[in-house]
């Protein structure tokens, strides 16, 4: 009996531990499997018959394929066969899913789409001043709508899924960005050309000056852009004004370039923030339109406070310095004009020693007057008042002439 028992016991686990006979789960027969048994058959099915599938993703560049293992899925099978107590058939809830799906759709769309790129200028310090790229408008994969299709898809039939796309115009046209680039003052000295060092001065300060962008708001610093004008920074030994006299100095020339400098900006509707006339008159603009500078003490400063960037390209020729600004400007023209007030004459030397003969120069009392004309309207101010030393003459000093000889 006992013996007996015992067999019953061992058939009864034997039979509890597997599934009854004529259980079918997705089509597939289980019956008679254990439940481990039973799931890896059915699973087994899932992916013969997931291998067979493609979900396929047509951009407007490219098509997307993918498959399984890509492809996977999710089920109840363990649920459901701890439930099969019967025969019968059965169904198992199988959902499809895309691994890495975020990062799959932000790659899709990010090769599908098309960066807005408004139309710009690029600034070039030779050549044309301006290129100008037209851009484009954007093109954008949705990423959201891609997500939504491609769940969609795996949910049903596998069907094609298109990219959708979102279209942003561009804000504003290539016109406006030429308006905004156009030259709006420029100003020319000239310089004796058979004077090299000079010349080379004057071309190297003017070639760090080139190029340069201001911003609204933005100020700009002579002696910070151009430097200390050092031998060892390139700069050359040509006459300066230093102590109300013309003496060799090194980096003489330079001050040619912010007198230059000077002028366009101001003609370009600039705040003028610092400047400072020369000690002595200069022949290569007119009294007051000058500025100097000298070390890191005398500099040249101004504002842009036109409302929009400005660009400022310098070019140096044989025997003259230019600048150009371009930008949108203020709306308003500008003028200068200097009235010389007064003169200053020459202190006069007397010479035994023809090699000390000097011409000299008077000195010039001058006012520097701004005319703005706006919608229209002429505005003139006296914008500066300056005083130019006089240069000594030295003259031969003629010997006294002894009187005639009285004939007897």
């Amino acid at each position: 009996m006992l013996a007996v028992s015992a067999g019953f016991i061992i058939l009864g686990c034997a039979f509890f531990g597997r599934l009854p006979k004529n259980v079918t789960v997705n089509g597939v027969e289980v019956g008679g499997k254990t439940r481990t048994e039973a799931a890896q058959l059915i699973r087994g099915d899932i992916i013969s018959g997931l291998k067979e599938k493609r979900l396929t993703v047509t951009g407007g560049k490219n098509d997307y394929t993918f498959a399984y293992p890509e492809i996977y899925f999710k089920d109840n099978v363990q649920k459901l066969l701890k439930g099969v107590t019967k025969s019968g058939e059965y169904f198992a809830e199988v959902s499809f899913y895309l691994n890495g799906i975020d990062e799959i759709m932000q790659s899709i769309c990010k090769n599908e789409s098309t960066s807005l790129v408004e139309p710009f200028a690029i600034f070039n310090t030779e050549g044309e001043a301006f290129t100008y790229v037209e851009g484009n408008d954007g093109v954008y994969a949705d990423e959201k709508k891609l997500a939504e299709d491609i769940r969609a898809s795996l949910s049903g039939g596998f069907d094609e899924v298109s990219l959708s796309f979102k279209k942003v115009a561009r804000k504003k046209s290539l016109l406006t960005v030429k308006y905004d680039t156009r030259i709006i003052s420029s100003f020319t000295t000239f310089f004796d050309g058979a004077n090299a060092d000079r010349r080379h001065n004057i071309a190297l300060a003017a070639q760090k000056i080139n190029g340069t962008v201001i911003e609204n708001g933005q100020s700009f610093s002579f002696n910070g852009v151009v430097g200390p004008r050092t031998g060892e920074r390139g700069f050359r030994t040509a006459k300066i004004i230093e102590n109300g006299k013309f003496v060799q100095g090194v980096g003489g020339g330079v001050c040619q370039v912010s007198t230059t400098l000077f002028n366009a900006a101001l003609l370009a509707g600039c705040t003028m923030t610092e400047f400072h006339a020369h000690s002595l008159a200069v022949g290569y603009v007119p009294p007051s339109f000058d500025a100097m500078v000298s070390g890191d003490y005398y500099d040249l400063k101004f504002k842009n406070n036109t409302g929009h960037k400005l660009y400022i390209r310098a070019t140096t020729k044989q025997n003259s310095v230019s600048f150009f600004i371009y930008g949108r400007g203020d709306g308003a023209q500008y003028d200068f004009s200097s009235v010389v007030t007064g003169n200053i004459a020459a202190p006069v030397e007397k010479t035994s020693d023809s090699s000390l003969i000097a011409d000299g120069k008077d000195g010039v009392i001058s006012e520097g007057y701004l005319t703005v004309t706006r919608n229209g309207v002429k505005t003139t101010k006296l914008f500066r008042h300056d005083k130019y030393a006089p240069v000594k003459r030295v003259e031969l000093d003629a010997p006294e002439e002894e009187p005639p000889e009285q004939a007897q």
